[in-house]
């Protein structure tokens, strides 16, 4: 790993680490025990920042500050909210990001749904997980305070009616809802959907960033709210699931300004490496060194973004417990690496070979680019 004063130097860096990173298996058609120190029965989330601490800190540049990213209820509850926190504090990784994992118990739209009882039940969760952030949880907020992502797993349908309308009605209200509880809670967080086109159901509301960025203007617009602290997680491995560019999703959000989240992500595509891309599964694999990061590292250069950057990842089916602390660590330094090749990108010469229509030396611009962001990454990783 690369050390030393010019290290010491770089401009600090927030990676979070996702607590269901850690599992034992997925299982289903692949192996469910391939970690088995990893079982919920053995690893817990409280000992998950000693894990990070211990083996993901040390690989890391001195300029990365590392958080916690949790599901409610399932990950952390009333239960051991006190646990984690202290675990936290002890090993100064700080809350990046709490979500309400409304979709493990909300199966027909969550507060999008035309059941009322189901409706009601969903807000509540969801204010129940603003209450555990400010309550227990709020000694382990760090620096850069933390996003309430809002995933829309539970905001699903697989029949297609009308009735698709009054469910963005319900979506909307109970946004604002949650929204204004938030406010009267603190008002510190960050409240960003992360969109999804499907998987979990057939269809999802908001499928991509651009209507996720519409759906805040919409209700910021109806129900009077600051739109400051309203933005997207927008997941790189989403936008990929679709087909969709997630460079430009990205320029969206900075335009929009609710780029206040992050989660780095790959599904394969335009890696050439692995097997995924558009029409596939969420796999989950960590970022790349390739063009397209480098491309979007210089974006959120420039947008100046200086909050989390998540990785939602999960270890490869075949992967024993040191291969997935290694997929983490590799993840991490990927973005790194690209990083530090956007930082000398010359742009000025690209945008003139552009304006000339001299692409093919744009071509070469980049792809010199993302050769340095290799040789970040081999020095990083050494």
């Amino acid at each position: 790993m690369v050390s030393g004063q010019n290290e010491r130097m770089r401009t600090k860096r927030y990676h979070s680490i996702c607590r269901w990173t850690f599992n034992s298996g997925k299982g289903g058609f692949v192996p469910g025990n391939i970690r088995p120190s990893w079982s919920s029965d053995q690893l817990k989330s409280e000992h998950i920042p000693s894990l990070i601490a211990k083996e993901i800190r040390p690989r890391l540049p001195e300029n990365v500050a590392l958080g916690f990213e949790l599901h409610y209820d399932n990950e952390v509850n009333e239960g051991n909210a006190q646990a984690v926190a202290d675990a936290m504090g002890e090993h100064d990784i700080p809350l990046a990001m709490i979500t309400p994992g409304a979709h493990g118990h909300f199966g027909y739209g969550g507060i999008a749904s035309l059941d009322p009882e189901e409706r009601k039940r969903a807000g509540d969760f969801g204010k129940r997980t603003v209450d555990l952030a400010y309550g227990e949880l709020r000694r382990a907020w760090g620096d850069v305070s933390p996003a309430f992502v809002l995933w829309n797993g539970s905001w699903g349908y697989d029949l297609v009616t009308p009735a698709i309308r009054e469910m963005y009605a319900n979506l909307k209200d109970g946004l604002a809802e949650l929204a204004r509880y938030e406010a009267q809670a603190g008002g510190l967080l960050n409240l960003c959907i992360e969109p999804k086109p499907n998987e979990g159901h057939p269809a999802m509301m908001p499928p991509t960033t651009a209507s996720a960025i519409l759906l805040w203007t919409r209700i910021a617009e109806q129900y009077g709210l600051d739109r400051s602290r309203l933005g997207v997680n927008k997941e790189i491995g989403h936008s990929e699931m679709i087909g969709l560019d997630a460079v430009f999703d990205t320029i969206e959000e900075v335009d929009a300004g609710t780029l206040l989240h992050t989660h780095l992500n790959s599904q394969g595509y335009n890696d050439g490496l692995l097997a995924g891309g558009p029409g596939k599964y969420d796999i989950d694999f960590g970022t790349r060194v390739n063009g397209f990061n480098v491309t979007l590292a210089r974006i959120f250069l420039d947008a100046k973004y200086e909050r989390w950057f998540g990785h939602d990842m999960q270890p490869r089916p075949y992967d024993d417990e040191r291969q997935a602390v290694e997929r983490v660590v590799r993840s991490v330094l990927s973005w790194e690496a690209c990083e530090r090749a956007a930082e000398t990108l010359d742009l000025r010469t690209l945008e003139l070979a552009m304006a000339a229509r001299d692409t093919a030396k744009a071509e070469d611009i980049m792809r010199a680019a993302t050769s340095t962001a290799q040789k970040h990454f081999n020095d990083l990783i050494a």
